[in-house]
């Protein structure tokens, strides 16, 4: 296994390597997801909003809850954790796109892709860390969660964060989520968040635009 100085050295080449590829974009505001893996109750309206909004078949799922179980009786565990596309400040996903059809936008920094450009090669769903890019067979094209970018240029938040009846699921300016300063009824005022949990890939990787309130056998130093 990779030591830190391994990974350090593996992340800054991966980095050198995309930014020799492409010109990263840096936003003006970076939108990003909460979710609270305590309070989530697993009922998935989140999953049946995005799949209905985006006219989804069976397969695809641009929005994915994902129940965590483990430990050894009497000291077991459950927790839900709620991913989608991540809106990564570094994407894996846009520099191995050959026609160019996966964009940051400048103005928010949702991730999108052009379907129009889209060639199906799938190389996008293979860079992925977090499997966000879904295959469309039906289309021969690569689709994702791009936060239901029409919502929020009418001023309303994504149909995962509406159709959530716990509460648990926001976005926000992901500086502010951070840092507990942006008003989401996702976190109370004494929870604390993390960039990463169980069963999820290293954030070092693409920096994801996602945070959690942590279950407390959720938290990756939790063994």
């Amino acid at each position: 296994m990779a030591n830190t100085t391994d990974k350090a050295t593996i992340k800054a080449a991966v980095l050198k390597k995309r930014r020799e590829v492409y010109t990263p974009v840096v936003p003006d505001m970076q939108l990003g997801f909460i979710h609270n893996n305590v309070d989530c109750i697993g009922c998935r309206a989140c999953e049946i909003a995005c799949k209905d909004k985006n006219g989804l078949a069976a397969g695809p799922r641009f929005r994915r809850v994902q129940y965590i179980e483990g430990g050894i009786y009497p000291d077991v565990f459950a927790f839900k954790i709620n991913m989608s596309c991540n809106h990564c400040a570094e994407p894996a996903c846009l520099p191995t796109c050959p026609t160019g059809a996966i964009f940051k936008r400048a103005d928010n920094g949702v991730v999108d892709i052009d379907t129009t450009l889209c060639i199906g090669c799938r190389k996008c769903e293979a860079a992925c860390p977090y499997g966000a890019p879904q295959f469309v067979p039906e289309e021969n094209v690569v689709k994702k969660c791009n936060m239901c970018i029409d919502e929020l240029e009418a001023g309303r938040k994504p149909y995962c964060v509406s159709a959530c009846m716990m509460r648990v699921l926001d976005i926000g300016p992901i500086d502010q989520l951070r840092e507990g300063t942006y008003d989401t009824k996702a976190r109370g005022p004494n929870d604390e968040v993390v960039r990463q949990v169980r069963s999820m890939a290293d954030p070092e990787l693409t920096d994801p635009s996602i945070v959690f309130v942590p279950h407390s056998k959720g938290r990756v130093d939790n063994g």
